[in-house]
């Protein structure tokens, strides 16, 4: 595998993986205490830290793309285990 399929593998795992974090630790104005600003969405996050999605973002795409490459590498899961062909 060369280094630009490792790049764009591993940017595809971080944007799923940053999209999965992203609701987790988020609190709504009603939860904080804090009054809604005119024309502001009652559940728009009022304690939303993109540094913090991204950190937890880059641990868990680490975690994934290890997989997918030890994988990639030791083959244990393929395609053949899944599709039964049978000799004829």
């Amino acid at each position: 595998m060369n280094w630009y399929a490792i790049f764009a593998i591993y940017v595809l795992f971080w944007v799923i993986s940053a999209f999965i974090m992203l609701p987790f630790g988020i609190r709504t104005p009603d939860e904080t205490g804090e009054t809604l600003v005119k024309g502001q969405a009652d559940s728009a996050p009022s304690n939303f830290r993109p540094a913090t999605v991204a950190l937890r973002a880059t641990i868990l795409s680490a975690l994934l793309f290890g997989l997918y490459y030890a994988n990639y590498v030791e083959g244990w899961v393929t395609l053949d285990r899944f599709v039964h062909r049978s000799a004829d």
